[in-house]
Formats: structure tokens, C-alpha cells, sequence
């Protein structure tokens, strides 16, 4: 049985994968590589600019929504980005792509700008609001790149250079927050964003003089109902999973329920619309073929996997290893080194075998393998041992973005190329969100119980007077969700200074009351609960008399400034015990959380692995994209 290609098929198709020299199709693999590699690496090298961007933009409030705006959008146009270039050709929709990408970058490195006034309501509302435009043209980037490789290479040589893309997000997700860092602290925060600008310029000239139209020969008319659809289903659904994971809103709330339910209203309408339309944006009879409806079930789990890996990996990194922002970024290098191991050698192997099933089987195995072990991180785990499980969690997921991609575009005809890629993207983006979502709600819930149970012991232990403070912090997680550590050092300093205080406030007092030189004033200083009880005991025996005389008042201030510097001291070395035990329950409390989500981790990397179990095993052949693919609907 074969598959019929799609309505509005012309038959007039170039096989640019025999027509095409080999080092032209290189040097298009260099541009797009290029231009996916700023979209990647946008993705991340904001990170370590946000805080001095909120600063000076004045701008905290609106913090998160410079990723949310960006994901939102990208998210949104990926499946429609890839319909568009089964329409209109891959080398149009990717320039366009590219010039939205760069004109967003140049304005979001202008937000703040005096000329630009208060255009949306002021600086950071505009960077807000041109990362949106930055994920519009990202989205191309991300959509069209992996569609462009089946378009120039025949199936089993797409393996070799599919691994590339693959590798391109792994290096990314490293030089992205070092030259993030870098780039901030030495020129400005602009350049984060101007730093597109000249490379970018460098992947349109590339494309623009070496790639063909690419034309998939495919004439239909647009689906645009299906288009504002996809839309409306994603930016809501999105939104309500962001918020509800970020804790703006309870998940209860009417307005989490009211965007799931419009989300959901408008993917019935989707459905419909898809059904009807003669050449709908995501035609859904690709999900009766079994590779591509596998493929997407099991891209979904692996993208909810991988994007809760690295997040919570780093987040353990901060709280637990003790690592800055900056550095936890660089301590993750061993996780992309798996990761681009993994993403090349599978498409290396998978060009040489000519199959694609059993290398996306045993990938995944390992990567369950890796979060089984991941889910026995300690708050002493040393970093050699998880720097070790960082790269089998890169070797296992590595090779599934290639892999996958791949089985996908080998199932459908070459006018659907696209849409298959896009889909995958749009698949693995989704999962990721709600992964996120998801292993959020874990770290949460695991972090309350945590807590409660591990500072228990150092507030029954505390001074009363820190006690208060403890419980306080105990409420407030230790700052552990906001990713930042809790500073032992500064906390101590910030205690001694106030023992210190509190110690010289009283022995003012004291001497106060005894250089007065009046019996009743000192009678009454002897009383005082609030002194040490050792002082008491000690003031105890001294006659009221004694402090009418100028030798006695000087022996009494002598006996107390000893007795003071004695209780200061157990004081402050009570109070940094107790102190060393919150850092302690801290790491602790945190370290079993993040090891509580490696856990959940394994179940939904499981799934993928069953998911992967069924895909048909096809055979990558030599030649270049065919008209009709064998159906595997059956």
C-alpha cells in the first residue's frame, strides 16, 4: 500500500540531493548550522544577563516574561513556519526567518533606549515585547533547519549531517551563559543581542548566494483558520502551565482554568478545522502512519525529560554544590560533551547500518539507565561522580533530536517533509513545558516535606532568640526554588554583627547603672532577665554598696565585660552551629528533592523508551527523497 500525496501536488520536484554538488550542499549545512546555532544559543546566553537587565530597566516584575515572551511565540509558529516552507520552499520562509530573528535582536539590544521614550510603557516592557518578535523568526530557524537536510541529502546520508544540528543545541547550551557572561560584564548588556546581528548577516549571506528555492512542489492554498487555531491552543496552554509552574497562580485558580479551557476549546476547533481543510497545517493522516505518530509520543516524553534534566540539574548545582549562576553553567560542560558524542556518533552509525530504530532504542536505554542513576544524588555526591552521570544522561539523550527527526522525515513523501520536522519540534517544545511544569510541582511538593522534616531538629537545637528567624526561613524554603544558595558565610557575619550589638547595648546599659554610683539602680540591674544568667548569678553576690565607691564600680565592670566576652562568645559559636545546620538541612532538603524528580524522570523517560518500541524499523536507503513512502498504518 502506498501513501497519496497530498492535494495540490504538482509532480514538479527537483532532487536537489542528486543535482546538487557536494560542497555546495556543505556550504548551505554551514549557514542554516549557523543560523540554527543563534537561535539555539539565544535560548541561553540571555540567562546571565537578566539580572542586570532588570536593573537597569527597572524592570524585576517583568523578569520571567523576557523567556515566557520567547517561548510563547517560537513555540506557536513552529508547526506554521513548517507548513510554509512545504508551500512556499525552505529558502524563503528561512531568510524571512532570519531577518524577523535579526531585526528582534537589534530592538531588544535597544530597549531602554531614550528615543524610543515610553513606547509599550517602558524599557523592559519593550524587550518584552521584541523577544516576542525574536521567537517569531527563531521558530523558522528551529522549524525549517532539520526540513532542509532531507531536502539536500538522499535518507541514509541525512544520519551523518543530522547529528550536526543535534550537536549545534548541546554547544549552545554551554558557550550561551559564559558568552552571555562575558559580554555583559566587558561591553554591555546590548551586545547579548547585537552579537546576532553580525553572524547572522554571515548565515543569510551563505543561504541567500548557495541555497535553492527548495521547493517541495506542493500548490495549496494557505490554512489560515488553522493557523490563528495552533495560536490560540498553544499561547494559552502555555501560559497557564508557566504560571501555575512559577506559582503566579494556584492551579485552581479561575485564571489557570479559564486558559485551559479556551486552549482546549480551541484544539477541538483545530481538529475540526484540520479535517476539513484541503491542505491543513498539520494533516492529520499523518497520525495514522506508525512511525509518526511513535515518533511524536516519544519525542514528547524525551523533550519533558531533557529540558527537566538540565533545568533542575543546574538548580542542584546552585544549592547544593554551592556554584554561582555563571559557574553552574560551565560545570554542566560534561552533560554537552555526552550530548554531542552521542548526537554524532548516532547519526554516524545510523549512516553506516542504514537503520535508525535500535540506535533510538538503546539511546534511550541508556538515558533511563542515567536517570535511575541521577535519582541517587546525596547532598555529598561529589562532582567527579556527577559530572560521570552527566554524561551517560548526554549520551543517552543526545541522539535523540537526529534520530528522531530522521525516522520521522523517512515516513512521510517530500511534500510533508516539513511538516513532519516542524511537528517534532513543536512535539519536543510542548513536552518540555509541561515537563517543567510537571517536575516544578515535584520539587515543590518534595521540598515542603523535606524541609519540615530536616529543620526540625536544627530549630529544636537554635538559640530562642534564632529560633523565630529559622521558622521564618523554614516557611520561605531557604530560597532554594529562586535558585539562589543560601550564603552560611554572610548569614553568620550578619548574626555575629548582631550578637556583637546586642551584647554592647547591654553592657552600656550596665555601666550606665552601675557609674551612677546609685545601690537601687544597681538592685534593680541585678533583676534584669535579660542578662546573661551567669552574670546574674555572679552580680548576685556583690553588695548594692559596692557601686558607690569608684574601685568597686571599675571591679564590677571588670567582672562583667569578662562574663560578657565569655557568653558573646558561646553566643556566636551556638548561633554559626546552628547556622552550619540550616545550610546543612538546605542542601539536604534540596539535594533529595532534585533526586525525588530523577525519579519521576525515569518513568517518563520509560515511556519514550516503549514509545520508541514501536516504531516500524525502515530502512534508510541511498537515493533522495521519495514521492510516496510504504504506509505503516498497519
Amino acid at each position: 500500500m502506498t501513501q497519496t500525496p497530498p492535494s495540490g501536488v504538482t509532480g514538479q520536484h527537483i532532487n536537489y540531493a542528486e543535482t546538487l554538488d557536494l560542497r555546495t550542499k556543505q556550504l548551505i549545512v554551514a549557514g542554516v548550522l549557523l543560523g540554527l546555532f543563534l537561535s539555539a544559543l539565544d535560548q541561553t546566553i540571555v540567562s546571565t544577563a537578566l539580572p542586570r537587565i532588570a536593573r537597569e530597566l527597572d524592570g524585576l516584575s517583568l523578569y520571567s516574561w523576557v523567556t515566557t515572551a520567547y517561548l510563547l511565540t517560537s513555540s506557536a509558529m513552529v508547526p506554521i513556519y513548517g507548513k510554509l516552507s512545504d508551500l512556499y520552499g525552505r529558502k524563503p520562509i528561512l531568510m524571512i526567518g532570519i531577518v524577523i530573528f535579526l531585526l528582534g535582536s537589534a530592538l531588544c539590544g535597544l530597549s531602554g533606549e531614550p528615543f524610543l521614550g515610553n513606547l509599550f510603557g517602558g524599557g523592559m516592557m519593550q524587550l518584552v515585547v521584541f523577544r516576542g518578535v525574536q521567537g517569531i523568526g527563531a521558530a523558522a530557524l528551529a522549524s525549517v533547519a532539520f526540513a532542509i537536510v532531507a531536502d539536500i541529502f538522499a535518507p541514509r546520508d541525512r544520519a551523518r549531517y543530522q547529528g550536526l544540528f543535534g550537536a549545534v543545541f548541546g554547544l549552545s547550551s554551554v558557550i550561551g551563559p559564559l558568552l552571555g557572561g562575558f559580554l555583559t560584564d566587558s561591553l554591555s548588556w546590548r551586545w547579548v543581542f547585537y552579537v546576532n546581528l553580525p553572524l547572522g548577516l554571515i548565515a543569510l549571506a551563505f543561504i541567500f548566494a548557495k541555497m535553492p528555492r527548495l521547493a517541495s512542489g506542493l500548490k495549496a492554498k494557505v490554512d489560515y483558520l488553522g493557523a490563528a487555531l495552533i495560536i490560540v491552543f498553544t499561547v494559552p496552554l502555555l501560559l497557564a502551565l508557566t504560571w501555575g509552574a512559577d506559582g503566579n497562580y494556584a492551579w485552581g485558580s479561575p485564571q489557570l482554568l479559564g486558559l485551559f479551557a479556551l486552549s482546549a476549546v480551541a484544539l477541538v476547533g483545530f481538529l475540526f478545522a484540520e479535517s476539513r481543510h484541503p491542505s491543513p497545517i498539520v494533516p492529520l493522516g499523518l497520525f495514522r502512519n506508525r512511525t509518526f505518530t511513535w515518533v511524536m509520543i516519544s519525542r514528547f516524553l524525551v523533550g519533558a525529560g531533557f529540558l527537566g534534566a538540565i533545568l533542575f540539574l543546574t538548580l542542584f548545582l546552585v544549592n547544593v554544590r554551592g556554584f554561582s549562576a555563571t559557574g553552574a553553567g560551565t560545570a554542566t560542560i560534561p552533560l554537552t560533551i555526552g550530548f554531542i558524542i552521542g548526537a554524532q556518533s548516532a547519526g554516524l552509525i545510523a549512516a553506516r547500518i542504514g537503520r535508525y530504530k535500535w540506535l533510538i532504542v538503546g539511546a534511550l536505554s541508556v538515558a533511563t539507565v542515567a536517570f535511575i542513576w541521577l535519582s541517587t544524588i546525596t547532598a555529598d555526591t561529589p562532582y567527579a561522580l556527577l559530572a560521570a552521570r552527566m554524561v551517560l544522561v548526554g549520551l543517552g539523550l543526545g541522539p535523540t533530536v537526529s534520530l528522531f527527526t530522521l525516522a520521522a522525515q523517512n515516513a512521510v513523501s517530500r511534500q510533508e517533509i516539513g511538516v513532519a520536522t516542524s511537528s517534532g519540534t513543536f512535539f519536543q517544545q510542548m513536552g518540555g513545558t509541561i515537563g517543567v511544569a510537571l517536575f516544578g510541582a515535584v520539587l515543590t511538593s518534595a521540598l515542603g516535606s523535606q524541609f519540615k522534616t530536616n529543620f526540625a531538629e536544627v530549630v529544636r537545637d537554635a538559640p530562642p532568640q534564632l529560633q523565630s528567624q529559622l521558622q521564618t526561613l523554614q516557611g520561605g524554603s531557604g530560597g532554594a526554588q529562586g535558585g539562589q544558595a543560601f550564603d552560611a558565610v554572610a548569614a553568620k557575619q550578619k548574626a555575629e554583627a548582631g550578637i556583637k550589638a546586642g551584647f554592647a547595648e547591654q553592657y552600656q546599659a550596665i555601666e550606665t547603672a552601675v557609674r551612677s554610683g546609685d545601690p537601687a539602680q544597681f538592685a534593680a540591674l541585678k533583676q534584669n532577665p535579660q542578662l546573661p544568667a551567669a552574670l546574674r548569678s555572679g552580680l548576685a553576690g556583690v553588695p548594692d554598696q559596692a557601686v558607690q565607691s569608684p574601685a568597686g564600680q571599675t571591679q564590677i565592670l571588670t567582672s562583667v565585660r569578662q562574663s560578657f566576652d565569655t557568653a558573646q562568645a558561646e553566643a556566636i559559636t551556638q548561633t554559626d552551629r546552628s547556622l552550619d545546620g540550616v545550610g546543612r538541612a538546605i542542601k539536604v532538603s534540596f539535594a533529595n528533592s532534585v533526586a525525588r524528580i530523577y525519579a519521576v524522570g525515569i518513568f517518563v523517560i520509560a515511556l519514550a523508551l516503549i514509545a520508541a518500541l514501536f516504531i516500524p524499523d525502515r530502512r534508510l536507503d541511498g537515493r533522495g527523497p521519495q514521492t510516496a513512502p510504504a504506509m505503516d498504518a498497519h
